[in-house]
């Protein structure tokens, strides 16, 4: 029954974006109850790690009425204090490291319930061509979409932007100006700046921020898409497409975004506006990682594409001829996504060697898996076939350490394998 009354308000909240697409929603903050709370809590990532408060998913709903209770009562008499926020590094292909934040599990649960009720609204306002963090579109819909805009558009560059440590720069003053263009409800406008300037532990040492959204909150992402459909993807709807001389597309995930041009010089304008525009909202486009590509579609009856490659969402996206002879643009894994994909299957192995079998088997699978879904698409079979073969090769390597001899022979090993069968690749994703 509570998750009906969820349902009927956010429907009703839908309808009233849509029909009034100029309004500003000035009373939101009463639609949160305990029933919402409850299905905030259902959406919440149950297997990710306890904050600050050490306080556990098993924990947490061993008493959950009562605790959920007691959230509903802070959050309306305005008590609610936003705790504070771990955070962990995490590598990135280029080895540097990205801050992550760990909010508590009643934090995520209240961020978690605030980012649906926005999402009600915004939803009817977002483009069709963003897709990150977003009901029913997911990174391969994004990957698609750049496929069918390049063939669409006929673009002959792209624009490879990278917007330099986003989530952490973005300006709070420019947040709140943003939300208030929808959002003026004074309890949510205040929780939000609660979340924005929590404290951040990091080895006993807390950090206040003047900027930037934690990643790793369930409010970032909603705040992060907010910022970007006004900051690039308004401007460019309304003042950038219509003033170029020819078609053009815009793709996003997050903030991760590539842009299109059929003609070269629109390309060469955009990239000469485009720093400034973020400017003006106090971010940066990084100068060395951000570049426009040649990407023009190959003749028919040419021998070799002359084309450049770009990144876009861990795939390296590149002109190349089909079983039938024709153009068609293909993907395949980044090396640097692959080779850190491999790394870690190796040090995995490496650590885990004296684990028991069943458990390693368990775990090698499910990253098997993980990685066969995400990079399974149609033309990057072989690099799906060179993380296979790695697991292999590793894992025989370290059991080996287990026996006297220190060495697994590959006959004896082909026969363990016959038994603890690893998944082999597969294409998953047709896109």
């Amino acid at each position: 029954m509570g998750s009906l009354t969820v349902s009927l308000k956010l429907r009703q909240l839908r309808m009233q974006a849509r029909e009034h697409p100029e309004r500003v929603f000035t009373t939101l903050h009463h639609l949160i109850d305990v029933d919402f709370l409850r299905e905030a809590y259902y959406q919440t990532n149950k297997q990710a790690a306890a904050g600050v408060d050490g306080v556990t998913v098993a924990e947490y709903a061993a008493n959950l009425d009562n605790n959920l209770a007691d959230l509903y009562r802070r959050y309306r008499e305005g008590s609610y204090v936003a705790p504070f926020v771990k955070r962990v590094w995490i590598e990135k292909e280029d080895k540097s490291q990205r801050p992550i934040g760990i909010p508590t599990l009643e934090d995520k649960i209240l961020q978690r319930a605030v980012a649906i009720l926005l999402g009600a609204i915004y939803e009817i306002d977002f483009y069709d061509f963003s897709y990150g963090f977003r009901e029913k579109r997911s990174a391969h819909d994004a990957i698609k979409a750049l496929r069918d805009g390049c063939f669409r558009e006929k673009a002959s560059v792209i624009i490879d932007a990278d917007i330099s440590k986003f989530f952490d720069t973005m300006p709070h003053d420019r947040i709140r100006e943003m939300l208030r263009l929808r959002i003026n409800d004074g309890k949510i406008m205040c929780l939000i700046g609660k979340w924005l300037k929590a404290g951040v532990v990091e080895k006993d040492n807390i950090r206040y921020p003047v900027c930037g959204s934690p990643q790793g909150g369930s409010i970032s992402p909603m705040i992060a898409n907010i910022f970007l459909h006004h900051a690039l993807d308004e401007w460019y709807v309304k003042q950038v497409r219509p003033r170029l001389a020819r078609r053009s597309f815009l793709i996003r995930f997050a903030d991760d975004f590539v842009l299109g041009c059929e003609d070269e010089a629109d390309g060469e304008r955009l990239m000469k506006v485009l720093p400034k525009r973020f400017e003006k909202y106090g971010l940066r486009i990084h100068p060395d990682k951000s570049k426009m590509i040649c990407f023009q579609w190959p003749s028919k009856y040419s021998a070799k594409s002359g084309n450049g490659t770009f990144d876009f969402l861990g795939f390296t996206h590149y002109w190349g001829k089909s079983r039938n002879g024709n153009w068609v643009i293909k993907r395949q894994t980044m090396r640097k996504r692959q080779a850190r994909a491999m790394r870690n299957l190796y040090t995995y192995c490496r650590s885990s060697k004296h684990d028991p079998i069943k458990e390693q088997y368990q775990r090698l699978c499910s990253k098997l898996y993980g990685l066969y879904n995400y990079y399974g698409v149609r033309g990057n079979y072989r690099a799906l076939w060179m993380l296979y073969q790695h697991v292999r090769d590793c894992w025989r390597r370290w059991l080996g350490r287990r026996t006297r001899d220190g060495y697994i022979s590959w006959e004896k090993f082909e026969k363990f394998l016959a038994v603890w069968k690893l998944p082999r690749p597969r294409i998953t994703k047709m896109v």
